[in-house]
């Protein structure tokens, strides 16, 4: 086989590395989804779609979807921007708003793609340390910037950041676009959304994966201003115009309409991390004030190491990652009252 300098021209980048899939049965409680189906009137629209539909394009509007999220929200459709999973929004804004030759701010400990996306994307970043108790320093996004993004509740540690924090930032800095992931703000933190008419310059995208359970259709979504979201839809149709299909819209869309099943399902999650936190404490575990879908937790004797691969031989699936400040931690979604007695008889007999 012939070789050449080909490889030279190759954007070569350390790619995110999600959580584990065992194609096993196991309790999984590693990747954040959540243990409850779909509202049922996802199921319905499922059973009762024409299938004939699938040879035709899809709305690259996604109206049907929109509407209903501006409904929900009390917004103009000209407002919200969708996307396939909130990744794909998070990734059409660093390519829409983070163009300068100044470095985006985000922290040392949050989600993992951010420097993903930077890395592949060729844009400057600085990860900011975190507090000792994990939390964000606002004065270290008072500087020079070419935007800045974190998650509200934070991800991997769980903990909210007031929303006058959050205005600090925002206010701070109006000459860069301040992006706040809120993937798993319904899970009891406050959303930025009630400052985005007061500041033109702030995003918040949020996703369905998480409290409205359809990690498997991914929709995502962001909320702004009607320049921020005109600017984004002129690059997604500069990509590619039509990225979600028909049936997800229309899924999506029964879903975020169908309040009383969300607000049930998301407090039987808060419920039962609650409950976990005291049993994770009777453990000997110490954790943040988890207002997110799962917990951050750190045992007072035991390597988080040793827990995870204990648990791993016992078909229980948690997050666990060997980097610097977290590594004795372990990230345990919530799951059912039933998958989490099965962790807390497993954790005792590790333990004991």
């Amino acid at each position: 086989m012939s070789t050449g300098s080909w490889e030279n021209n190759v954007r070569k980048v350390v790619p995110y590395t999600p959580g584990e899939q065992p194609k096993e049965k196991v309790i999984k409680l590693n990747t954040n989804e959540n243990p409850y189906p779909p509202s049922p009137k996802v199921k319905r629209i499922l059973d009762e779609y024409n299938c004939d539909k699938m040879r035709l394009y899809p709305d690259p509007d996604a109206t049907v979807l929109v509407d209903a999220i501006a409904e929900r929200y009390n917004v103009k459709p000209s407002q919200v921007f969708v996307g396939v999973g909130s990744d794909d929004v998070i990734s059409v804004a660093f390519l829409t708003f983070f163009n300068s030759e100044k470095p985006v701010l985000f922290p040392d400990i949050t989600y993992s793609f951010y420097d993903v996306w930077a890395d592949v994307y060729r844009i400057p970043f600085v990860q900011k340390p975190l507090t000792a108790d994990f939390k964000i320093d606002p004065a270290n996004y008072k500087c020079e910037n070419g935007g800045i993004i974190f998650p509200n509740p934070n991800a991997p540690t769980g903990c909210e950041e007031s929303l006058s924090m959050i205005e600090d930032i925002v206010k701070a800095n109006p000459d860069s676009v301040v992006i706040i992931d809120e993937a798993y703000v319904d899970f009891g933190a406050e959303s930025a959304l009630s400052l985005i008419d007061k500041y033109e310059n702030l995003l918040v995208i949020q996703t369905f994966s998480k409290s409205r359970s359809m990690a498997g259709m991914r929709i995502g979504y962001a909320i702004g201003s009607e320049k921020l979201i005109k600017y984004m839809n002129d690059v997604k149709f500069s990509i590619n115009s039509y990225t979600m299909t028909p049936l997800t819209q229309l899924c999506g869309a029964e879903a975020i309409k169908d309040e009383e099943y969300f607000v049930n399902t998301v407090k039987k999650i808060v419920d039962t991390r609650e409950y976990s936190k005291k049993k994770l404490a009777e453990l000997g575990f110490e954790f943040t004030d988890s207002k997110s879908n799962f917990i951050f937790a750190s045992h007072k004797s035991k390597p988080a190491s040793e827990i995870f691969a204990a648990l791993k031989e016992k078909k229980i699936f948690v997050r666990y990652w060997n980097k610097p400040r977290i590594s004795n931690h372990l990230r345990i979604t919530v799951g059912t009252p039933e998958e989490m007695d099965e962790l807390f008889a497993a954790l005792k007999e590790i333990l004991k």
